[in-house]
């Protein structure tokens, strides 16, 4: 990846010591674009964001974890501001070129003498190499980092898209995951990369969920700083940038699903023969955010009984004669009649495995959908009932 920078590093945001404040930096404006939460309660970071966004630049961006800075009133503004001033400062750069992030606990203002001093240490060791460094400090119930890159050609010459994310818990994106940045060296305008970026969120971030909540601090951004040389010239050029960007936004989508808070399995709802392509996404959320399948899927019973129910309540229109429903390869229900206790044992072998996809098919029409889920364990409550403590 051409000119862009990364560190990452303990600044003691966390009380475990562990790494928690992190940068990136191109070497010269990169061409910005960003999708943001549509909570209605946003952390300080995205107010800012959304202000910083409009410019289509950005060159640099400072990210904490350990704490949101969100439901901070007007000091979490103040302290966003201050974050990349002084960052800013330190870079040589316009403040108005610096974005921040933050991920963590609501409601705590940030420890601004912490940044303070640990800015400085940030910027002297910015490197080529620090990606994983940035991609460890941006965690918080997350397990391990989650990464994806990939090199692209267009007309024999290569550029690159590189991918960092963080989501584990509060995961129902209604735009992104709960923070992500995407990279690229092509020369590409901002207002270009926004509708790249806005469709392939659709396709992957935005068909996720771990446990149906929707963050207060979901960020997504993209940076083009065009140091490959390589730039956008007719509509295969689009075609195949777009196909590299969904693929990086792919990948770290399932990534964020696979690490779940918890999670042990990861599952995919495929919905075809669905009347409208409305009722195709209803009903593949539907059974996708159900707590009955997702425990179904931990437990490994083969309870079909609880999809074909989420889907019934979707608000899609169901004919439940016409229903067909698979585990993998395995058929369930056919012609909505269920095939009996030999059927469910292969689905309960399929069950076993680390992922799995459910098969739903509505028979209606010619519209589908897809989602991706994670089981529900015991583990995710007691993540969950101790987060502050």
């Amino acid at each position: 990846m051409k000119g862009f920078l990364f560190k990452g590093m303990a600044a003691g945001i966390k009380k475990d010591g562990s790494p928690d404040l992190g940068i990136i930096y191109s070497r010269r404006p990169a061409e910005a674009a960003a999708l943001f939460t549509r909570n209605r309660v946003v952390a300080a970071p995205v107010v800012l964001g959304r202000e910083r966004m409009k410019s289509g630049l950005c060159q640099a961006i400072v990210v904490n974890s350990g704490n949101a800075n969100c439901f901070t009133g007007e000091q979490g503004i103040k302290d966003a501001r201050k974050t990349a001033e002084m960052t800013a400062g330190l870079l040589g750069i316009p403040q108005e070129l610096v974005m921040v992030s933050s991920t963590g606990v609501i409601g705590a203002p940030l420890p601004m003498d912490l940044f303070k001093a640990a800015l400085p240490r940030l910027v002297e060791d910015l490197s080529e190499d620090g990606l994983e460094d940035f991609a460890t400090a941006i965690l918080t119930t997350d397990t391990d980092m989650k990464i994806s890159s990939h090199t692209c050609t267009i007309h024999g010459s290569s550029f690159s898209i590189v991918g960092v994310a963080k989501g584990s818990g509060m995961i129902r994106p209604d735009m992104a995951t709960m923070l992500a940045y995407v990279l690229t060296d092509l020369d590409i305008p901002a207002r270009i990369l926004k509708s790249f970026l806005q469709k392939g969120c659709d396709r992957t971030f935005n068909r996720i969920t771990v446990d149906g909540d929707t963050s207060t601090n979901d960020t997504l951004v993209a940076l083009a700083n065009g140091m490959s040389q390589v730039a956008l010239e007719d509509s295969d050029d689009s075609l195949e940038f777009q196909r590299c960007l969904d693929r990086v936004l792919m990948d770290l989508a399932e990534a964020v699903v696979r690490d779940g808070e918890g999670a042990t399995k990861m599952a995919r709802i495929n919905v075809r023969g669905a009347l409208t392509r409305e009722d195709a996404y209803l009903v593949a959320q539907a059974v996708s955010h159900s707590n009955l399948v997702k425990t179904a899927i931990y437990g490994e019973d083969p309870n079909w009984g609880r999809v074909v129910a989420a889907a019934g309540r979707s608000g899609a229109v169901v004919e439940p004669e016409k229903i067909g429903l698979y585990f993998d390869e395995v058929c369930l229900v056919k012609d909505g009649q269920w095939l009996g206790p030999d059927a469910e044992k292969e689905a309960a072998r399929v069950m076993k495995q680390p992922e799995m996809t459910i098969g739903l098919d509505l028979n209606l029409g010619e519209f589908q959908d897809t989602y991706l889920f994670c089981d529900f364990s015991e583990d995710y409550v007691k993540i969950n009932a101790d987060y502050r403590s």
